[in-house]
């Protein structure tokens, strides 16, 4: 993410890259989006989901299209280095007017003989060229910096839900089991922050000292740099796929015995706001493009591949929040979806509760130093200067210091995961969703024909070509600031 062209890595097969993408897509959004689906009915929320779903796709096929004309850019480049190098090994031969003449004429005839020549291959996806390398490329100067401030917010966002999502989860887990209730949260219980946990601690003061403890455990790491290995991707998949399907299995098994406790409502405009930042955030994966799909080794069908994507994600996001609005009532839905199964009624084997109960401390804890590291070199990117170093205390103190920090003190302040997710999502998640990949496809279709020539095809140009969809994007896009931005104004005023 710091903007840089990267190797493309070890090349995969498209159905692995569906699957990558799958596991990308489908990660915390998901446990906050059945309560989020009960406190806006599950019609609104159907179409919602499937209308947000349909965005991401096409904001995810500008992406790819912003792909292919980056490449095809730095492999003219290539061949205009390699062109002038020839050019420079024959001209000690040539007379020095002659070749002006001739360079001149070259220099007009190249590229459409070129593209002509080499047909759509010029925009073969080989490069992996990250989103800021893309906006260095085709966005000005304020619209870097625009693209930067926006990923740091995301990035900021994602470390709070995390930051607060590890201690919520265990605070649930161990004053549950230490305290009266040892089978977990009870259907028709309703805990505050300042009930007992444990002798004389407070379910809050429980919360944030495992938020002290998450932070000296995992904060140092953001000081130095750190990659997720393949073995712990394995890893973390298969514990994200191994509970989710027994939260499904388990939910499908009360409401087929007559144990449901849902009735959800048809509509409810006012969870509208938080569902639609948790459906956003939900689906964000253009962040991650280039690095998920430039390693695919074969990218005819890649358009189809991804859309068989955003099928499958749309049916297992359907399938999971409406066994959970059915099986849970919906005040009784929390927002971690997982901390629902520590009920003894629910859940049996206390093996299994304490997995599913856990599941968001393992994941997580897992994804937060590479997060942070990733938003620290944003940082270090955005107030980089061609030829200059930072100084030592700014580089490995200062830096490290302001990407933890600001996290760290939301999720010491609330850990309402359900809105933590929302705005992020409403706000930050639309500017990288809708608003980043629409200009980019934008300027670089502006920028391909100026270079190549009008005609010129990109092999992986998006369905939606037209500029018609560009605006629609962007317009939808203001409305979801708007629309969050005014129903969080009302909310405060009724408060």
């Amino acid at each position: 993410m710091a903007g840089e062209i990267t190797e493309t890595g070890e090349l995969y097969s498209p159905y692995v890259g569906l699957v990558y993408m799958f596991n990308l897509i489908v990660g915390t959004g998901a446990l906050t989006m059945p309560k989020a689906f009960a406190t806006a009915g599950w019609l609104v929320s159907l179409v919602l989901l499937i209308f947000l779903g349909f965005m991401s796709f096409v904001t995810t096929t500008f992406v790819v299209e912003a792909m292919g004309a980056a490449n095809a850019q730095l492999r003219w480049k290539r061949m205009e280095t390699r062109q002038e190098e020839e050019d420079d090994d024959s001209s000690s031969a040539s007379d020095s007017d002659v070749l002006a003449q001739d360079s001149y004429e070259r220099a007009e005839k190249r590229p459409i003989l070129s593209v002509q020549r080499r047909g759509s291959n010029l925009f073969e996806i080989t490069d992996r060229v990250e989103l800021g390398q893309m906006a260095s490329m085709f966005f000005n100067k304020v619209g870097v910096n625009l693209f930067y401030f926006c990923i740091i917010v995301y990035l900021y966002g994602d470390l709070a839900i995390y930051a607060a999502a590890v201690p919520f989860s265990l605070m649930q887990v161990t004053c549950s089991a230490l305290g009266n209730d040892s089978c977990g949260v009870e259907s028709d219980t309703k805990y505050n922050d300042t009930d007992p946990c444990w002798g004389p601690l407070r379910r809050m003061d429980a919360y944030r000292i495992y938020l002290a403890v998450f932070t000296l455990l995992l904060g140092p790491f953001t000081f130095f740099d750190v990659q997720k290995t393949k073995y712990l991707q394995i890893l973390t998949s298969l514990m994200r796929w191994i509970a989710f399907a027994i939260m499904i299995v388990l939910a499908l098994v009360r409401i087929a015995h007559g144990r449901g406790e849902g009735r959800p409502p048809l509509a409810d405009l006012s969870g509208v706001r938080n569902l639609l930042g948790v459906c956003v955030y939900s689906f964000m994966c253009q962040h991650s493009l280039p690095s998920l799909l430039t390693p695919v080794s074969s990218k005819h069908h890649l358009t189809r591949l991804v859309f068989l994507d955003y099928v499958l994600i749309l049916a297992f996001y359907g399938l999971l929040s409406f066994t959970a609005i059915f099986c849970f009532r919906g005040d009784s839905l929390l927002d971690m979806y997982t901390l629902n199964f520590a009920r003894c009624d629910v859940v049996g084997l206390a093996a299994v509760r304490f997995f599913l109960g856990l599941f968001p401390v393992f994941t997580i804890s897992t994804n937060f130093p590479i997060i942070a590291v990733t938003l620290r070199n944003n940082w270090k990117t955005l107030f980089h200067r061609e030829g200059g170093t930072y100084p030592w205390v700014v580089d490995r103190v200062v830096f490290p210091t302001i990407t933890l920090l600001p996290p760290v003190l939301v999720a010491f302040c609330t850990h309402d995961l359900e809105s933590l997710v929302g705005i992020t999502g409403a706000y930050a998640g639309t500017g990288i969703q809708y608003i980043i990949p629409a200009f980019l496809v934008y300027l670089c279709r502006k920028d391909t024909q100026l270079a190549f020539g009008y005609g010129t095809v990109n092999k992986h140009r998006s369905p939606f070509r037209h500029t018609f969809w560009v605006g629609f994007v962007l317009l939808w896009a203001f409305s979801c600031f708007f629309f969050v931005t005014a129903n969080i104004v009302l909310s405060e005023t009724k408060l």
